[in-house]
């Protein structure tokens, strides 16, 4: 016989909680909460538009025909380096934070005459709400791409100045280190410069695609049989195709590379292409996919997740929704049993995530073998013999300053 079970609705509960109050106050004695150490109000924002590298080094405009390949490879000025954004948030008390966003222009834009509106006058410790708020009013025109890169600025910006409020490191205020030192993978080219560091794994990045055809797919074969070499069997290789292969093309190629053993193939598909990373998830072998570096708050990683398209999880916390967000996205993976290999993992930013998290093995090169800058070596963290360190510096421990970002600003903004 099926014993009875009593159904509690949601009423029921609603009830209940209300009728135990007032007995837990009756029962339990009055307990004093330490005094909290003040009260912050905001009452600066301030943009800055500041390229980290030149458009440049993501193409170029200049096109010789409506079907040149290079009109597939200009990425323009609002993404990437090139359109790195710093917002700078103030407050009455002389307490400030800056965080690294993107969009360029447009990304600053979004942030001086929309995002603004509910940080000014507004308590910055109260980072969830705000985040909150933010990402709802975005909705109609925000969900992806440049809104969601202004509130990570933001949203790291205001990280930043609970960390100083407090005298503490970004990692500590989520939980501690769970390690002090990250090994990292070097990407680019330059791998005697790698091996000369002491990474123990490269990634190569691939330029050709589709649209070269089948001599292109040899050539990217050879180059990488020569990388391969050069490194040596017991260094880790892996490769990131900018988006510009598609499913078959993919297949063929992991066929191609097998003999390479590669640790993971980076972005090979469109992000839009969720179904074709399944695909690829399915019948890659012994090679990992990785996506995830142009993906959207945790509503985007979920239908990664769900669909169980990809392996390596590689957010970038200056575009994909700042800390507060990406902090679920790595529950999520953790969840899954995946792990979380942020974008650029060796900036100021994305090393305090990796630090505080269990399931973030791997920390990316972050200015390593690019030109350098003083913006660069401001949002950069300390580096040895292929490991990332933990800094002891509040908030995230980086040495932009507002002279810093007046000095190499494109625009300000108010």
């Amino acid at each position: 016989m099926t014993p009875s079970r009593t159904v509690t609705s949601r009423r029921t509960l609603l009830k209940l909680g209300a009728g135990a109050a007032p007995l837990a106050a009756q029962s339990a004695p009055a307990q004093t909460l330490p005094a909290p150490r003040g009260t912050l109000t905001i009452d600066r924002v301030k943009v800055y538009v500041t390229p980290m590298l030149p458009q440049s080094r993501f193409g170029s405009p200049n096109f010789s025909s409506l079907e040149d390949p290079k009109r597939w490879r200009w990425l323009g000025p609002f993404s990437q380096l090139a359109g790195s954004i710093v917002v700078e948030i103030g407050t009455k008390q002389g307490i400030s934070g800056f965080g690294m966003g993107g969009g360029g222009e447009a990304g600053a834009l979004i942030v001086e005459k929309h995002l603004r509106d509910f940080l000014i006058g507004s308590d910055p410790l109260r980072v969830e709400l705000l985040w909150d708020q933010m990402y709802s009013s975005t909705l109609y025109y925000g969900r992806r791409g440049v809104a969601i890169m202004a509130l990570s600025g933001v949203d790291l910006a205001l990280w930043d100045l609970i960390g100083r409020f407090h005298g503490q490191p970004v990692y500590q205020l989520l939980g501690g280190p769970v390690r002090t030192k990250v090994p990292a993978y070097y990407t680019g080219t330059d791998v005697d410069l790698a091996m000369r560091s002491g990474f123990q794994a490269v990634k190569i990045p691939i330029g050709r695609g589709l649209r070269d055809g089948r001599e292109g797919m040899k050539r990217t074969e050879s180059e990488l049989l020569r990388f391969r070499e050069r490194i040596g069997a017991d260094r880790s290789l892996m490769i990131d195709a900018n988006c510009l292969w598609d499913v078959p093309y993919t297949l063929e190629m992991l066929e191609r590379l097998r003999p390479l053993k590669l640790a993971f193939l980076e972005e090979p598909l469109s992000p839009d292409d969720v179904l074709g990373y399944a695909e690829l998830c399915r019948a890659a072998g012994a090679t990992r996919i990785a996506s995830g570096e142009h993906e959207y708050t945790r509503h985007g990683y979920r239908m990664l997740l769900h669909h169980k398209a990809v392996d390596i999880l590689q957010p970038d916390l200056t575009w994909c929704g700042g800390l507060t967000e990406i902090r679920r996205v790595a529950a999520m993976a953790s969840a899954a049993n995946l792990p979380v290999v942020p974008h650029r993992g060796g900036s100021a930013y994305a090393l305090h995530l990796i630090l505080a998290t269990p399931n973030c093995p791997l920390a990316e090169s972050f200015g390593i073998g690019e030109p350098e800058n003083e913006l660069m070596a401001a949002v950069s963290s300390r580096f040895e013999d292929g490991h990332y360190l933990a800094t002891d510096k509040p908030g995230f421990g980086h040495s932009l300053s507002a002279g810093l970002l007046e000095k190499h600003a494109r625009t300000g903004g108010g």
